[in-house]
């Protein structure tokens, strides 16, 4: 069976919760009445608080995009890198600078 994605929601539709939240309505009534798990409108209760920076146990949404497009950053870094070093090593044994691997000496 293949992997169920999550579904998305507009921007819109979670502050609506997120208002109601606010309002005092019950995550549980709200998860309910609006087909979202009540797991889903905690997650976005606890990113608006961290945003809000009226928590501090988490990443804000800014810190969470940064840390996202570092990791991509740093992904490509080493890719790049071991490339770099293969081709470096290629040039070094055609240049006769080091010694074939293969040779007997």
């Amino acid at each position: 069976m293949g992997k169920k994605h999550p579904r998305t929601f507009p921007p819109e539709f979670r502050q609506t919760i997120l208002e109601l939240v606010q309002n005092g309505r019950g995550i549980d009534d709200l998860a309910r009445e609006f087909e979202v798990s009540a797991q889903t409108i905690r997650n976005w209760v606890k990113q608006y608080e961290l945003d809000a920076v009226k928590r501090r146990d988490g990443l804000t949404s800014d810190e969470r995009a940064e840390l996202s497009k570092l990791r991509r950053e740093n992904k490509r870094l080493t890719v790049e890198n071991e490339i770099l070093s293969k081709a470096a090593a290629w040039f070094a044994r055609e240049t006769n600078s080091i010694p074939d691997k293969r040779s007997s000496s």
